[in-house]
């Protein structure tokens, strides 16, 4: 997976989904930022993914399964971007 698709998928869910709280929701996946806006977040049941400042990007998730679901919603919305 690369950070920049990533970043365009947080766009689109930021640009086209529901606002609920300190997040934006699109289907199953969310969207937020820290404070500053320096690192974003992707949400997906028990999953995040940071998204860095400097091109990085890290998961935190609980069962594999979850994070191999996460990457297939990812590359779905990437074909219809």
């Amino acid at each position: 997976m690369n950070l920049t698709l990533h970043l365009n998928v947080y766009n689109h869910i930021v640009t086209n989904g529901e606002k609920q709280s300190d997040k934006y929701v699109l289907g199953e996946l969310s969207a937020w930022h820290d404070f500053d806006g320096y690192t974003c977040f992707l949400g997906y049941k028990e999953l995040t993914m940071s998204l860095y400042f400097h091109g990085k990007f890290s998961y935190d998730y609980e069962k594999e399964t979850t994070r191999e679901e996460f990457i297939a919603l990812i590359e779905k919305m990437q074909s219809e971007l």
